[in-house]
């Protein structure tokens, strides 16, 4: 006390000091003083005084407080105090002792005192140092100190720990420790250092963060465990939330299973209402939303798939699907699981038909889908609900084509039970009632049903809807036109627009049935002709003249009075197409637009918001474009380039064909005469082979005597032994020689090869544009042919060299052979160290000649099987030829034919205007001879066609 009362009471002179001279003084103290205990005095002062004083202690004594944590580091008591204070003065909540300033002004402080401390990286590697202390007076402060820095400075201090050796491995070893308030706060603080870092998030999971967090969860009693839990999978979702390689490494590690006992409804009270306390609903949320970033779609398809396949066989599928069932559930906690049990089913048939097959606990028992449509389109349920319905019947029918099929047999007749309510009915009923959410939920429902699937387009063309008594049944297609030409409310327009759009497009049944009704075009004609500044009415406008350019677009005009022609016709008349397309392009820049376009999810908070619904934003994205063209008048001009276009391409075709006939027989010309010379070439080379048989022979006759002239007696003279070794050797060289004026044949060869392969494939490319003539195809095979004998008897000729060449190595091994033996006997007689040194010489010499005369023979084999190749190449590009022609001659086939049946028809109708002449005699009237000359006049004409 008497330490307190010294720099913080009154002073002699009377005057009390401020907060600044005190932390002054204390600094100074810090730093001048020896003693260890009054270093400490001194620290625990400026701790008291940095809640109260933040800006004198953050400003004079923070870097004597970090230099504290390096000097007195052994000591647990300064340095806890040392983390005390500088927590104090950089953390962000408001304190009681500092009321009377504002909160504006301390959360400023904590963030520029922050900032301060990180410039210097060193820092930040001293607080994680701090952790490998055990001592809680030093752990916890510094694991506080960490959190407050992350939530001041999340990015700078995240980019610290990651450079730092071993940083986030420390901060994981704070999970395992035994005391429960430094794992708890190790919870929260690595919430805050695993947000929106992906590399952070990577290191953390292969730290064994799931292990430790689920059994940490476990030991806390799952869904129903505190805020620990809840901290948990908050950590949980900032790991697996868009990082696809910790949800692979969360799903191979079979972490997915680990999720089943969390959703146990087994025992009385969880189902009843008493059994959710708020926390509890707190953990089901982020346990839900959990499961959701694992199927997210968002996701790659084929990850999503892989997770929703585990979580079927695991039965988490079945638990979310009881708790979908169970009564008493929490409405938000209903709305969230079904928004999971969307995803998770969405896309995959397996899953689906499970969803398909789950029944409601009710008498009598009835599918779950009848259960939640009876939600969707009563308009007393919660508006979230009936959204997460909606998305949920959306997945259930996403690439389900069977699924549709069920939902639309519902619509049709049946013998079925009269008093059994189907989803058909219950569309119906939505679709057609009084309140304008119910409409759009039941037309958004029915577009589900029959997108991309024009079978169940052509299917729901039969549905019957009973009207009043005494009055014809109508079709449901009619009454959905009957009803948009009544008005109502903006959604319900909406709705029945985006249904009968997505229901006419690609199917020229259904358009067809649309304009049989003689009302339909003449309202769309009124909707988009209309003027109108009201946002809604342009929005409708604009899908007005969507529906319009479908029915053009996909039109098979088998209405004669709305053919394609004709609705162009009216659009430019009545509507104009520069007012059409500004109607139609009007609808994307619609902020509901954009905000539906983003994700399936509805996620409007309003029931005023809703507008457009995702998979309609997709087909008006494909169909746009199409529309605009179809209804354009550039649609009749692209029609006659078209054919005008193909007329002239046949034009120039058959022109290109009889510029190219002589130039092909001189081409033809040439290839004949390069490949004569080829032949001769071959000739002369087979001769060489021939000289180099017989020198071969001879040489191994020389061995041959060799052999027989050595003897086994010492007493053989060097002189001839030396002598023998030269006459070899000399030999040896010849063969090189001999070698390598082969080789250079071969290259010279080849190089003729090259140029006549470089002819053939140019022939090849001028040939397919050659005139269809039956004789220029025979000469062009006959060709073919003789080119196809060439090359076969070229390849022969290589395969027989590359024997040859093959038999001259084994030759000239057996003469290497022979020199070994010569040099071994040599070595063992010779009683010269001069003559045995002058004799490994030659010997070394021949052994070099050897290795390179090897290294050109394999060169040559490997050239060989490359011409060889070409050759072969050579062959497939003759056999594509082949093809080619045999494809000429039957377009030349078809030519005739067409020929001849003009032929015929001139035949019929000069029968024909003989047989008129003949009646016009016998009425006595008067024929000119003209009409012979028209009949030369053909017969000219018939000798041209001919000719070309």
């Amino acid at each position: 006390m008497d330490y307190f009362r010294k720099y913080l009471g009154p002073s002699q002179g009377g005057v009390q000091p401020t907060g600044a001279d005190t932390v002054e003084r204390l600094v100074d103290r810090v730093q001048s003083s020896t003693l260890l205990d009054d270093r400490r005095d001194a620290v625990r002062a400026l701790k008291a005084m940095s809640k109260k004083f933040r800006l004198e202690v953050g400003t004079q004594a923070m870097e004597i407080l970090i230099k504290t944590l390096e000097t007195d580091r052994s000591d647990a008591e300064i340095t806890g105090y040392a983390l005390d204070a500088l927590c104090n003065i950089m953390s962000n909540e408001p304190s009681e002792e500092d009321d009377e300033t504002p909160i504006q002004v301390q959360t400023d402080l904590g963030l520029q005192f922050t900032e301060i401390f990180t410039k210097t990286p060193s820092n930040i590697s001293l607080l994680l140092s701090m952790l490998e202390e055990y001592d809680f007076h030093v752990r916890w402060p510094t694991v506080k100190l960490l959190t407050t820095l992350l939530t001041n400075r999340c990015k700078e201090l995240q980019e610290c720990i990651l450079v730092s050796p071993m940083g986030v491995s420390k901060l994981m070893d704070l999970l395992s420790d035994s005391r429960e308030i430094i794992r708890n706060d190790a919870l929260l603080l690595l919430i805050q250092l695993t947000r929106n870092n992906g590399n952070i998030q990577k290191i953390v999971a292969f730290e064994n963060a799931f292990e430790r967090l689920f059994s940490i969860v476990d030991e806390e009693g799952n869904s129903d465990g505190g805020i620990i839990v809840e901290d948990c999978l908050l950590l949980l979702t900032n790991l697996l939330k868009g990082n696809i390689s910790n949800q692979n490494f969360f799903r191979e590690s079979s972490f997915i299973q680990r999720l089943t006992p969390f959703f146990d409804m087994d025992s009385e009270a969880q189902r009843s209402q008493a059994g959710w306390s708020a926390q509890k609903v707190t953990n089901i949320h982020l346990m839900l939303g959990l499961v959701r970033n694992l199927v997210s779609p968002n996701n790659p398809q084929q990850q999503t798939a892989a997770c929703q396949r585990v979580m079927f066989q695991c039965g988490l599928l079945m638990k979310l699907c009881t708790i979908l069932m169970a009564s008493g559930v929490p409405a938000d906690v209903l709305t969230e699981t079904i928004n999971t049990v969307s995803e998770v089913i969405r896309g995959n048939l397996q899953n689906q038909e499970y969803f398909a097959s789950v029944l409601a606990p009710s008498t009598p028992p009835r599918p779950a889908i009848v259960v939640l449509l009876m939600s969707m389109v009563n308009e007393k349920q919660p508006f979230t609900l009936r959204c997460s319905v909606l998305y949920c019947f959306q997945s259930f029918l996403y690439k389900n084509e069977v699924g549709q099929s069920q939902i639309i047999q519902t619509l049709l007749p049946t013998s079925s039970d009269v008093n059994t309510i189907t989803a058909g009915q219950l569309l119906c009923g939505g679709l057609f009632s009084a309140d304008s959410l119910s409409n759009w939920f039941a037309a958004v429902a029915l577009l589900h049903a029959i997108e991309d699937n024009p079978s169940q387009k052509e299917q729901i063309l039969r549905v019957q809807l009973a009207t009043s008594i005494g009055n014809p049944p109508i079709s449901l297609l009619q009454q959905c036109c009957n009803i948009l030409a009544q008005g109502g409310k903006m959604q319900t327009r909406v709705g029945l627009l985006m249904l009968l759009s997505a229901w006419l497009a690609d199917s020229t049944v259904t358009v067809a049935h649309f304009l049989a009704s003689t009302a339909n075009v003449p309202f769309l004609i009124t909707q988009v002709s209309a003027s109108d500044s009201d946002e809604h009415e342009l929005l409708v406008q604009g899908l007005c003249a969507f529906l319009l350019g479908i029915c053009c677009l996909y039109n098979d005009d088998q209405n004669e009075t709305f053919s394609r022609a004709s609705l162009r016709q009216i659009i430019e008349r009545r509507i104009g197409l520069e007012t059409f397309t500004d109607k139609l392009t009007q609808i994307p820049k619609f902020e509901s637009y954009t905000k539906a376009a983003k994700k399936p999810h509805l996620n409007s908070k309003q029931a005023s918001d809703i507008i457009f619904d995702y998979e309609f934003t997709s087909i008006f994205k494909s169909l746009e474009s199409d529309v605009l063209k179809a209804v354009s008048s550039a649609a009749f001009m692209e029609e006659s380039k078209k054919k005008m276009a193909s007329m002239q391409e046949h034009e120039k075709v058959v022109n290109q064909y009889k510029d190219l006939i002589q130039e092909q027989d001189q081409q033809l010309n040439e290839t004949r005469q390069l490949y004569q010379i080829i032949q001769q070439k071959y000739s002369n080379q087979e001769k060489e082979m021939g000289e180099m048989k017989d020198l071969i022979q001879q040489l191994k006759d020389k061995n041959a005597l060799l052999k027989a002239q050595k003897a086994p007696s010492p007493a053989v003279e060097d002189g001839k032994k030396d002598e023998e070794l030269r006459s070899l050797q000399q030999e040896l060289e010849n063969l090189r020689l001999n070698l390598t004026e082969k080789d250079s044949t071969l290259g010279r060869l080849k190089d003729d090869l090259t140029r006549a392969e470089a002819q053939i494939i140019t022939q090849n490319d001028t040939e397919e544009n050659k005139e269809n003539n039956p004789s220029e195809i025979a000469v062009l095979s006959a060709t073919v042919n003789r080119l196809n004998i060439d090359l076969q008897e070229c390849r022969q000729i290589i395969t027989n060299k590359d024997s040859e060449i093959s038999r001259l190595q084994v030759q000239y091994n057996e003469a290497v052979r022979q020199v070994e033996t010569l040099k071994q006997t040599a070595v063992v007689n010779s009683h010269s160290e001069e003559d045995t040194s002058s004799l490994k010489k030659e010997i070394n010499k021949l052994k070099e000649e050897k290795s390179q005369l090897m290294e050109r023979i394999k060169k040559s084999n490997e050239e060989n099987l490359k011409a060889i190749d070409k050759y072969n190449k050579l062959e497939e590009e003759k056999k594509s030829i082949e093809n080619e022609r045999l494809g000429v001659e039957d377009e030349l086939d078809t030519l005739k034919k067409e020929q001849e049946d003009l032929l015929v028809l001139l035949a019929d109708q000069d029968t024909k205007i003989d047989k008129y002449k003949t009646k016009l005699k016998e009425l006595g009237q008067q024929v000119e001879d003209d009409d012979d000359d028209d009949d030369d006049l053909g017969d000219d004409l018939d000798d041209e066609d001919e000719e070309s």
